[in-house]
Formats: C-alpha cells, structure tokens, sequence
C-alpha cells in the first residue's frame, strides 16, 4: 500500500508540474534560475534539485530535460557563450564594423567577463563535445568565432586568418582572466587601449 501512495504522490506532483509549465517553458524557467545563482555568486548550489526548488517542481520534473547535473551545466555553459556572441555581435554593429568593430567586439569580450565572471569561466571550462570543430550555426560560440574571423580580415587582409585569430582571442581571453584573478584592476578605458593594439590599432 506505500508503494502505491507514494506512485499516486508522485503522478499528482508531475500533473503539477505539467500545469505550471507548458512545453519548452520549464527548461527555459531552469536555465535562467541557475544563471541567476551564477550571478549571485551561488555556483555550489547548481544541483538540480536546488534549481527545482526555485522555479517550484518536483527535481523529477527536470530530468526530462537535464538527465544528469552535467547536462544542466553543458546548458548554462552554452547560454553563456550564446549571451558574448550577442554581446559581441551588438558591438561590432554599434560601431559599424571594420576595424572599429573588431576593437568593439574585444572590449565587449572582456566586459562580458568582468561583468558575469561566474558565466564567463563556466562557458569556458566545459568541455561540450559540438564545441570542437563545426559547431551550430546558432550557438553562441560560433557567433564569436566568425565575427573574430571578419574582423581578422578587415584589420589583417594579407595574413594567416585562423593564426591571427587565434593571437586576437588570446590577447582578449588572457587580459580578461588577469582582470578576473585580480592581477589587474578593471579599468574600461584600460582595456580599451590594450585591445586596440591587435584589435584594428583604433583610437
């Protein structure tokens, strides 16, 4: 007789969780619960169990969507790389492309670290197998990559694309990870010069 109220208990709190959410919504409402205790400073408690408390459904409703927590973090991790290549994208517009373009894209880089360090390091510590090589037209890291490769063009015409990509993602990748382990103070105007110097050389 306990099994059976316990698989009643179970069944009523899934109905729950089917009319709180409606399809597609519920993995959305996690991902962005567990980008807000990445901003908070929370990423100990990124377990599903927790997030499922805060959207407020059982921790079986989430694994129709996110089978383990590794795959919950593949997904903050890829959102966070979605976010700097619209962040990016918005830059290299904004200023109108060409070199100017290319600068903006790297100021925005290292402002996307400074701005979301906790996202910043997730989106580049996991090692999601459709990031190596080819990747989704859509994703954000992808994104990234063409517009570093446009403006490698713009800024270096006659050179070696993928070497000065390459040279132009370090020099934005290392002086963010200097800013976010202290070992410099962030300072826009700071970056903006430093980035000039590979990105297009713009004042």
């Amino acid at each position: 007789m306990a099994n059976k109220g316990n698989s009643v208990n179970m069944e009523n709190s899934e109905a729950r969780d089917a009319r709180a959410y409606h399809h597609g919504d519920l993995r959305a409402a996690v991902i962005a619960a567990g980008l807000a205790r990445l901003a908070e400073g929370d990423s100990g408690e990124l377990g599903l169990r927790a997030l499922a408390r805060d959207v407020g459904v059982s921790a079986t409703a989430l694994y129709r969507h996110f089978p383990d927590k590794e795959a919950l973090l593949d997904a903050l991790a890829d959102e966070g790389l979605r976010r700097l290549g619209a962040l990016q994208a918005q830059a290299w517009l904004k200023a109108g492309g060409g070199r100017a373009g290319f600068k903006a894209t790297g100021v925005a880089y290292v402002r996307f670290a400074h701005d979301e360090p906790a996202l910043f390091r997730l989106s580049f510590t996991r090692q999601m197998p459709e990031r190596k090589g080819g990747g989704d037209a859509s994703d954000g890291g992808e994104v990234a990559y063409n517009l570093l490769r446009a403006g490698v063009g713009e800024v270096f015409p006659a050179g070696p694309v993928d070497t000065a990509a390459l040279h132009a993602w370090a020099l934005v990748h290392g002086l963010a990870m200097l800013i976010l382990d202290r070992r410099v103070d962030w300072d826009e105007a700071m970056v903006e010069r430093v980035v000039g110097l590979t990105f297009g050389g713009v004042d």
